[in-house]
């Protein structure tokens, strides 16, 4: 039988997986701009695969954070 109790993060852990949203949209947009101007249509296949792999992470690390995201405990500044 499975728990599906979720354990919080902590807020830095959370900031990771912020940072490393922001990471996965600008390899995201690197890929996209370079297979737009390159003319080896094997090199522009390559990026627009590594496009879509990033896109599956960005999405991964979305649901994650939401899903953590409302259980962090809160941070007194």
């Amino acid at each position: 039988m499975q728990n599906h109790t979720m354990q919080a993060l902590s807020p830095k852990e959370l900031n990771y997986i912020a940072d490393s949203i922001t990471n996965e949209e600008l390899l995201i947009k690197q890929c996209a701009a370079t297979a737009s101007i390159t003319h080896n249509p094997q090199i522009q296949q390559a990026l627009n695969h590594y496009v879509r792999s990033h896109e599956q992470h960005l999405n991964t690390l979305v649901n994650a954070l939401q899903q953590h995201q409302s259980l962090a405990p809160t941070q007194a500044q």
